[in-house]
């Protein structure tokens, strides 16, 4: 039997502020993961909560009744629920880690991105903005995002989950490649 497991820890990357071992942040999302099905019987996943909260916004605009007659809001009508919660602490744990390690900091254009195309704070927010919704009409379109597919859908072994992973990557990979060229 194995009593002190320690899984190694990643570089230090500035003065005293060390990575989160992702031996780590992999239990604790397979733990989350298990509680999501415990608890409330739905798996984890993001987009969803995104489109709720569209939804939400959407109504000031068109009115109730268009978002209710909308198609795609028929199927996936806007609700606060845990994914909307689950939205809410991804951001706030991720607010709360980059203080609790000393990294958070206002960034309108970040390093590698001004390297290669410039400090333009407009071209940086169109950019973000266009591969944001291209992310999220993608993840809508394969039915869930990275969480819902490539974890939750990962781990009950789905067919569909692991294309889905695989394709993922593999286009991440190539658009970073032609984004940034082979040097980063």
């Amino acid at each position: 039997m194995v009593t002190n497991v320690q899984f190694p820890r990643r570089s230090v990357t500035r003065a005293g502020n060390i990575d989160w071992a992702p031996y780590w942040a992999g239990i604790g999302i397979g733990i989350l993961s298990w509680l999501a099905f415990v608890v409330v019987d739905d798996p984890l996943g993001i987009t969803t909560a995104f489109s709720s909260a569209a939804g939400y916004l959407a109504m000031p605009f068109i009115g109730a009744d268009a978002v209710a007659q909308n198609s795609y809001w028929k199927s996936l009508p806007p609700r606060i629920n845990y994914g909307s919660l689950l939205l809410i602490g991804v951001v706030l744990g991720g607010f709360v880690a980059a203080l609790g390690t000393g990294r958070f900091r206002f960034e309108t254009v970040p390093q590698v991105w001004r390297e290669r195309f410039g400090s333009s704070v407009a071209k940086r927010f169109f950019g973000a903005f266009i591969g944001g919704v291209l992310i999220m009409y993608g993840a809508r379109l394969a039915g869930g995002c990275t969480s819902g597919h490539a974890l939750s859908g990962g781990m009950q072994l789905a067919l569909s989950s692991w294309i889905f992973t695989v394709v993922i990557f593999a286009a991440g990979i190539v658009t970073a490649r032609i984004v940034y060229g082979k040097n980063h």
